[in-house]
């Protein structure tokens, strides 16, 4: 397992250490010792949840590197279930504050309980809704398996940082749900991604507020 793990990470262009590594099969670990009792994901064996989880989550490390460039940042995670790819972020960037909000308080829970057992103190989780948040934006927000494009602009709008970009993790291309954003929203990069052992198209959809 750790040895897929770092070749994936290697051919993602997000090379880990052993600490890095270490902490990602950890949270594996804790996702499937508490996935017998809370039904956090639909996938139950190790190598699947290998590819499905960690390696898609982690693809999205080096994209983010490149658009940071390496800066310390603060990323929401909406609708963030299990943890995807928050915590894979927060366990791999340590510079990065990663807040992950969820409307289910046990997967809540559990992204709290692996901050505290993994010892990431960068990594936070919130139970509410999102539209019930108003005392913090940030330059980065980020999705996965969670709404269609228009939804969550509409959903986080009010949360997004002046200047900052939506970072969200689709499937195949989605031409409709683009085409249906608001006017003020433009797409400014489909960013395709090829996740080692997943045999399935993935793209990141990059979006800001169009200057007026």
């Amino acid at each position: 397992m750790r040895h897929e793990l770092m070749a994936g990470a290697d051919a993602l262009g997000c090379p880990l250490d052993d600490a890095q590594a270490d902490r990602l099969l950890g949270y594996l670990d804790l996702l499937a010792r508490w996935n017998k009792v809370y039904n956090l994901t639909a996938l139950r064996d190790p190598a699947q949840m290998l590819t499905h989880h960690l390696l898609d989550s982690l693809a999205v490390i080096a994209p983010m590197r490149r658009h940071t460039g390496g800066a310390a940042t603060a990323v929401l995670d909406v609708g963030s279930g299990g943890g995807l790819p928050g915590v894979v972020i927060a366990a791999t960037q340590p510079n990065i504050t990663v807040t992950c909000v969820d409307t289910v308080q046990k997967k809540v829970t559990f992204v709290r309980q692996v901050a505290a057992e993994l010892r990431l103190p960068n990594l936070q989780a919130r139970h509410t809704r999102v539209e019930a948040i108003t005392d913090t934006q940030w330059p980065l927000i980020t999705a996965r398996a969670f709404a269609s494009l228009p939804d969550i602009v509409t959903l986080t709008r009010p949360l997004l940082a002046p200047g900052g970009v939506w970072m969200t993790m689709k499937g195949q291309h989605p031409a409709d749900e683009i085409a249906a954003l608001p006017a003020d929203v433009e797409v400014f990069h489909v960013e395709p991604l090829q996740v080692p052992g997943l045999n399935a198209e993935r793209c990141i959809v990059w979006m800001r507020m169009r200057n007026h």
